[in-house]
Parts: structure tokens; C-alpha cells; sequence
């Protein structure tokens, strides 16, 4: 009766029957012991949860990228942008309406700062124009709508063209704005709150005349969009605008999307290693409860039920399981989103320059995380519910049985583990790509846990032989059983510590480098960037103070090199000399860069590239002559590429004579100083730093960046704790019986108290051992491969010792709490009724 069945069995009414009575049975078996349904749904919460909400975070950002519209406005399909270090003259947007080309907008942005030193970017339009061209905007009903909505007194356009002191922000940030104004340069602005929908970001927006004020940018433009095709009178505008501006197409955000792309790839990863840990909480739980049904089962195929109609019970338990544990995992992870999208939109703001619009919802996400989880959970328990499936009717396998069972297991996960690890190394040493290298570092995760099993076992062997006989012998013995039921949730605990341990390596490590680099970069004690109509006057006026001791020139300009946006940046021989990180440099260099005869390149640049000593690259702006590659150094601050050439090769190329910012050394108060060039020529705040405010601001940029990766780690640490929670839990329950025979045989409460604590604490700790070189070991591919190979940034790597024992005192706590909770519920209840419920 109980063989496999054959095809013609599969729709048989007794098949159906015997499903149905076998999931009413399971459903009872739920409603005795809710803790075991309850820790595998937890699992698959946390782990939909993650995944869900950073896969949001990351598919709204790249998103923006591409439907990121002029504010108020329509997607532009070119633009004119200044020639380098030429203004664009605002008189240019009026003759182009002149000739026709109506449908453009005029832009001129910046960044401000405000009261609080809080950095805004400011984006000021023609906005009748704007809204203009989103009305006309046939395919654009939504938001044509929503702008429809602010005629009126809803939005003042009288007063915002006369250029009154009024700034429109989207609700969200009005709202954590507390307070109807805004105060920069000493100006208030009236703030008023427009619907997320309008694509403001986390932008403002004002009117032209407004914004050139605020930011000291007089009949200037940034750029003009235009939204006609104008692909047919391409010929005769470049014409008119020769040298006087740029036409260019829009990329729909491609260039963005490939200089974000190794930032969002980080995230998936990290997603999809918590999603792995929740993973292995879930199949914990399915294990154990499984355990547990053993003897049931047993008794239901005995009982007539045919297998096919268990196995599917099973299957429709675990598909229930997880559309319930999905759908409440979906709405977490939309929320985690929500939290998580501020902290994303500053990080590419501000270092990338991206515009990050509001949040978006797929319920597409929903069936593809159910399916997903699905499926990985069915693949993961096949085994279990197959092995239930062959034990014998007459009786269920013996303890022994199941320990050598979970040995040669163990023994087959170590063999696999080192077939991965090997894979994954090899694969390294051949390879520059980080894409590849973060796959192959997956094998390397994935690698870590399955030997852990086999580890504990070892270092348990090794304990045991020195440890001493009677209580304290058999309470060693015994930890080795408790192995099997708890390597899932130690494995799960493993992978969280690893990649805990690894992210704080990288973490430390890289802010230690950064401020050794910014302690060498800067060298002068203030930094002023001022407009280049006053560059001038502000250095006569500086040469004339005599506690002046240094004045420092930059030049830049934005290039083109190996088809990529980079900085052609020149400094003055001593600045370049001695505020340059070299990482490697050919004999000779600064005889040698300092007469134009090798270029330096930054080391994320070269590596992008693979460029090294001696080879050549053209720069669009210095036309087609090579330029040989003399040197490669550090470079932690610019994500574009940068080429720097000797001043003789910058005059050479004919490009401007006026620096962008100058650096000056000074031996008085600095702070005399700023306000001295504040008041003087009418200077902003924000275009005067100190040596230790670009530091702090450094810093803190640093930290922004760093931060959702942070928070991702953590709650993966979270994860895993709360498995590890739940294991600890339902297996001390579990062990009731056997403690309480021990009880009868003369061992105390505080005895048993302290053996089964300390059994726990051990795997633990033993658990925390593994993870030290484990966790340094992924550190280490993590800066020296990962990082590498997609940002191009070298990093020393730092041991943090206080973050190890941060993560390992809460991985004990955890447990310690697991165990004590059941341990005080057995104190409250007589022995006898344990020992009942093990013969029951």
C-alpha cells in the first residue's frame, strides 16, 4: 500500500482523501506546539523582509536614473551645456526660444547650505516654462495633472517670478523640515510643500532669478534642456553655438546607472545573504518540527495513508507557510525600504550626483519572493521530507542510527565546502571583474558554514580528551549530540558573525585610510572657491596679506578619456609634489611630469581601465596627442576618474588661466581671514573651508555612504541571533525529558541549570572561535578583491577587535536568554510531567 504510486494514483479520491486528512492532522499538531509553525514563518519574514526592501531601495534608485524629469517638467532629450570654464550666458536660452526651439528650460543649479549646515541642491527654472512643456506633454497626463493642481493659489507664480524668497520642496522632506521656512545665505525662504509625484526628490526648487542670486551666479545657466527631438537641426546649432556651448544628447541616465553600478551590487549582496540567513532559520524550523512529527507520520502510513498524500501535505504546509510568512515579509520590506531610501538618496546625491525620485511598489515583487522563497525552501527540505518517507514502518531510527546518520552528512558538506572554497579561489586569481569576483565570493559564503558542522565536531573531540570524567565528561559527550539539531542555526549564526566581522574590517579600514589620505591631500589651512569673475581681485587681495604665507592654484575641467567622464585636474608644482599619494611611479617622475612629458592618473581610473606605467591615453580636451601614464596614485574622494597634467601641459592645451579654488597657508586666525573674504567680496559660506571642516565633512560623508551597509549588517546579525533564539529554545524544550531523568538520579536544579547553559555557551563560543579567521578571511577578499576591483580603491586592512567582541557578546546573549527561558518554565512545573511527556 504504502509503495511510491504510480501515474494513475495521483488524482485517486483516497489520494485526495488521505491529503486532506493529513493536513487536518498537521494543522492539529500546529494549534499543540504554535512555537514550531511560528519559528519557521519568522524565518521567512526576515528573509523576504531584507530582501524585498533593499531590492526596492536599489530598483527606485537605478529607476530615477532614467525617468528623472527636469523639476516640473518632462524628460529633456538634449541639452547645452558650457564649454569648460566658460559660463553659459543666459542670453543663449533666449535667442534659442527666439529661433523656434521653444520647448527648452533654462536651469542654473548649485548647492547651498543651510542654518543647520545642512547641504541642499538647489535647482532654479524658468517655471512657467517648465510647466508649460509638461502641459504640452501629451504622453505625460499624470503629471500634467498634478501640476494642474498648483495653479492658482496653490503654488504663487506671481510672486515666484517676481523672485520673491519662496522655495517649492516635496512633502516628505517638508515634513521632516518641521517649520514653514528655510534659512540660507542669510535669506529666508518661504517654503511650500508639492506632491511627492512632481519628482522634486530631495531637490528644491525656485525661480531662476532666486536661484542665481543664492548662488552667486549672475546671468549664468548650468545647462538647457530641450524637449524636441532636434536631432534634424542638430548641424545648424552646433554651428550657432560654436564656441560658446555644448549640444549633447541624453542618455537616459546609462552613464549613472554604470557609475552606481558596483553600489547597488553591493546591496544585492547583502540582501541576499540575509535572505540566506532567514533561509536557514526557516529550514531550521521545518527541520525540527519534522523531528518532531516523526513518530506521527510513522502512525499515518501505518494507518493506511499513502505517501504521495503526506508528501503532498507536506509540500501544501510549507507553500501555506510561506505565502503567509511572504506576504507579511512584503509589507516589512516595504517599510525597511521607507527607512532605508533616505539614507540611500543622500549617498548618491551627494557623492554621485544622482537624482533620486520617490518610492515605487511592484505587487510583481510579492509572487516573485513567494515563488522564490518557495522554491529555495522546497529544495532545501526535499531531503528531509524523503528521508521521513523511508524510515520503516516498525519503527523509527534509533539515536545512534541518527548520529551516524549526521556524521557522514557533516563529512559530505566538508568535502563540498572545500570543493566551493577551491572553486571560488581560483577563480580569483584569475579574474579582475568584480561582478565575477562577487559571484565567486558568494561560493566563499556559501563555503563557510557547510564545514562548520564538521569543525565543531573536531574541536569538541579535542575539549573531551582533556576535560575531566563524571558530570563535567558526560555533559561534554552530550554537547557532541546536540550538534546535529543545532548546526543550522550555528551555521546561519557563522554566516551573520562572518559577514559582520568582514564589513567592520572593511568599514574600519577604510575610514583609518581615508584620513591618513586626507592628513597627506591636505596641506594648506584654508580652501576658497571662489566665482572666476573674483578670482583675481581675491588673489591680489591675499598676496597682500602678509601673514599670507602660500598661496596654492587649482585647475579643472570636466573630460572625456576611454569614453568615461574624468577630471583633467592641474595644480601648481609644489601642491602637486607634495599632496600626491603615489601608488606606484616611473623613475624620474617629477623631472620628468613637471616638463609635460608623463600624466598622473588616479588609481580607480587605472584599474577601471587596467592602465599602468608607461602607457598612453588620449583627453578629449587636449585633443589627440597620447599622453604617457607616469604615475598612479590614491585617490578616495572623486568616483569619476581624474588625470592630473603638469601646469606647462594645462597652458599648452590653451585651456583657462584661472584657477577654480585656491588653497592658502596663513599664520594668524583663520577665522579673521574667512570673515575678512566673506564681507570683502560678498562671499558665501559654503565657498570658504577650513582644513579640518573638509575633514569633518569627509568624515561624515564617509559615514553616509557606509551607513545603510551598516544597517544592513546589523539586521542580518539580528536574523541570525533570533534563529539562533528559536533553535536554542525548541531544543532545550525538547531536552525537558532527559533533563529531568538526570534530576532523578541526583543531579540538583543548579547543576542541570548550569550543564545545559554552558553546553550552549559552548557551541557558541566555539561558533564565535570558527568566525574570527573565517570573518578575516572575507575581509581580506572583500578590500583586497571586491572593493578593488569595483570602486579601485586600496585599503590597508584593519583588525577591529572591539567590533568581534560586540558581535560575539550578543550571538551569547541570545543564546543564554534561549536557554534560560524553557530552563525557568521547567522549574515551575513538576518533573513528573516532563518525563510523562516523553514516554507520551
Amino acid at each position: 500500500m504504502n509503495n511510491p504510486p504510480s501515474g494513475r494514483h495521483i488524482g485517486n479520491p483516497q489520494t485526495l482523501k488521505g491529503w486532506q486528512l493529513t493536513l487536518r492532522v498537521f494543522l492539529a499538531h500546529y494549534r499543540q506546539s504554535p512555537l514550531q509553525a511560528g519559528a519557521i514563518i519568522i524565518g521567512i519574514i526576515l528573509a523576504v523582509t531584507l530582501l524585498t526592501g533593499v531590492r526596492a531601495t536599489n530598483e527606485n534608485a537605478i529607476n530615477s536614473y532614467s525617468n528623472a524629469t527636469e523639476l516640473l517638467s518632462q524628460q529633456a532629450k538634449w541639452f547645452i551645456t558650457p564649454l569648460p570654464n566658460t559660463p553659459l550666458n543666459e542670453q543663449l536660452y533666449f535667442t534659442l526660444r527666439q529661433q523656434g526651439i521653444t520647448h527648452s528650460l533654462a536651469v542654473v543649479q548649485g548647492m547651498l547650505v543651510d542654518e543647520q549646515a545642512r547641504h541642499w541642491q538647489v535647482q532654479g527654472s524658468d517655471i512657467i516654462a517648465a510647466m508649460s512643456a509638461a502641459s504640452s506633454h501629451s504622453s505625460n497626463d499624470e503629471n500634467a495633472s498634478s501640476l494642474h493642481r498648483f495653479n492658482g493659489d496653490a503654488l504663487p507664480l506671481a510672486k515666484l517670478i517676481a523672485g520673491e524668497p519662496i522655495v517649492l520642496m516635496s512633502q516628505s522632506n517638508a515634513k521632516q523640515l518641521n517649520q514653514p521656512t528655510l534659512t540660507v545665505e542669510g535669506q529666508t525662504l518661504n517654503v511650500i510643500a508639492v506632491d511627492d509625484q512632481l519628482n522634486l526628490g530631495n531637490r528644491l526648487l525656485m525661480d531662476i532669478s532666486l536661484a542665481q542670486q543664492l548662488l552667486n551666479k549672475p546671468q549664468q545657466l548650468s545647462y538647457i534642456a530641450i524637449f524636441n527631438d532636434v536631432s534634424a537641426q542638430k548641424v545648424q546649432i552646433e554651428q550657432w553655438l560654436e564656441n560658446k556651448a555644448h549640444l549633447s544628447p541624453s542618455d537616459n541616465g546609462d552613464s549613472m546607472k554604470a557609475l552606481t553600478n558596483s553600489f547597488h551590487l553591493n546591496l544585492t549582496a547583502m540582501s541576499l545573504l540575509a535572505f540566506i540567513v532567514g533561509l536557514f532559520i526557516a529550514y531550521n524550523g521545518v527541520r525540527y518540527s519534522l523531528l518532531k512529527r516523526k513518530r506521527l507520520i510513522t502512525q499515518l502510513q501505518q494507518q493506511g495513508i499513502m505517501k504521495l498524500s503526506i508528501m503532498s501535505a507536506l509540500a501544501s504546509e510549507l507553500l501555506l507557510l510561506v505565502v503567509v510568512g511572504s506576504l507579511i515579509g512584503f509589507i516589512g520590506g516595504l517599510q525597511l525600504s521607507y527607512w532605508l531610501q533616505p539614507m540611500v538618496s543622500v549617498t548618491l546625491e551627494q557623492l554621485y550626483g544622482a537624482t533620486i525620485l520617490p518610492g515605487i511598489w511592484q505587487w510583481q515583487w510579492l509572487a516573485q519572493a513567494t515563488l522564490l522563497t518557495f522554491i529555495a525552501a522546497l529544495l532545501a527540505c526535499s531531503s528531509l521530507f524523503i528521508e521521513l518517507l523511508r524510515q520503516p514502518l516498525a519503527q523509527s531510527a534509533g539515536q545512534f542510527n541518527q548520529q551516524a546518520s549526521a556524521h557522514r552528512a557533516h563529512k559530505r558538506q566538508l568535502w563540498v565546502s572545500l570543493c566551493l572554497a577551491a572553486v571560488a579561489l581560483i577563480g580569483m586569481a584569475l579574474t579582475d571583474n568584480y561582478r565575477i569576483t562577487m559571484a565567486l565570493l558568494g561560493l566563499v559564503v556559501l563555503s563557510i558554514p557547510l564545514a562548520l558542522p564538521w569543525l565543531l565536531q573536531q574541536l569538541i573531540q579535542v575539549i573531551e580528551r582533556v576535560a575531566p570524567k563524571g558530570l563535567v565528561g558526560y555533559q561534554i559527550a552530550e554537547t557532541k549530540e546536540l550538534i546535529p539539531p543545532l548546526s543550522l542555526a550555528m551555521m546561519a549564526m557563522l554566516l551573520a558573525l562572518t559577514a559582520n566581522i568582514s564589513m567592520n574590517s572593511l568599514v574600519g579600514s577604510f575610514e583609518l585610510t581615508l584620513k591618513q589620505w586626507l592628513n597627506a591631500r591636505l596641506h594648506a589651512d584654508l580652501y576658497i572657491r571662489p566665482p572666476s569673475s573674483q578670482m583675481q581681485q581675491i588673489e591680489a587681495y591675499l598676496a597682500a596679506d602678509k601673514q599670507v604665507t602660500g598661496i596654492y592654484q587649482q585647475w579643472s575641467i570636466k573630460s572625456r578619456a576611454k569614453q568615461q567622464p574624468i577630471y583633467l585636474v592641474a595644480r601648481d608644482d609644489y601642491s602637486v609634489e607634495h599632496t600626491t599619494v603615489l601608488k606606484t611611479a616611473v623613475d624620474n617622475l617629477w623631472q620628468r611630469f613637471l616638463t609635460g612629458d608623463v600624466v598622473m592618473v588616479s588609481e580607480p581610473f587605472a584599474i577601471k581601465h587596467q592602465l599602468g606605467l608607461n602607457d598612453t591615453i588620449k583627453v578629449d580636451v587636449l585633443g589627440d596627442s597620447p599622453l604617457t601614464v607616469g604615475a598612479i596614485y590614491y585617490d578616495y574622494g572623486n568616483p569619476y576618474g581624474e588625470v592630473i597634467v603638469s601646469t606647462v601641459t594645462w597652458h599648452q592645451a590653451k585651456l583657462s588661466t584661472l584657477p577654480i579654488s585656491l588653497a592658502v597657508t596663513y599664520q594668524g586666525d583663520l577665522t579673521q581671514l574667512s570673515q575678512g573674504l566673506m564681507q570683502r567680496f560678498s562671499l558665501s559660506d559654503a565657498l570658504i573651508y577650513s582644513q579640518a571642516r573638509i575633514k569633518a565633512q569627509a568624515v561624515e560623508m564617509f559615514k553616509r555612504t557606509f551607513s545603510i551597509t551598516k544597517v544592513l549588517n546589523s539586521l542580518t546579525l539580528l536574523v541570525a541571533a533570533i534563529g539562533l533564539f528559536s533553535a536554542c529554545y525548541m531544543l532545550t524544550q525538547a531536552r525537558m525529558a532527559p533533563i529531568a531523568r538526570l534530576y532523578t538520579l541526583g543531579v540538583n536544579r543548579r547543576q542541570l541549570s548550569l550543564m545545559v547553559t554552558s553546553q550552549m555557551l559552548l557551541m557558541v563560543i566555539l561558533t564565535c572561535i570558527v568566525a574570527l579567521p573565517t570573518g578575516a578571511l572575507l575581509g581580506y577578499l572583500l578590500i583586497n578583491k571586491v572593493t578593488l576591483q569595483a570602486f579601485g580603491w586600496s585599503i590597508a586592512m584593519i583588525w577591529d577587535w572591539q567590533a568581534y567582541f560586540d558581535v560575539t557578546l550578543l550571538a551569547l546573549v541570545a543564546s543564554g536568554f534561549a536557554v534560560a527561558l524553557p530552563l525557568y518554565q521547567q522549574t515551575r512545573r513538576p518533573l513528573i510531567s516532563s518525563l510523562q511527556s516523553d514516554v507520551l
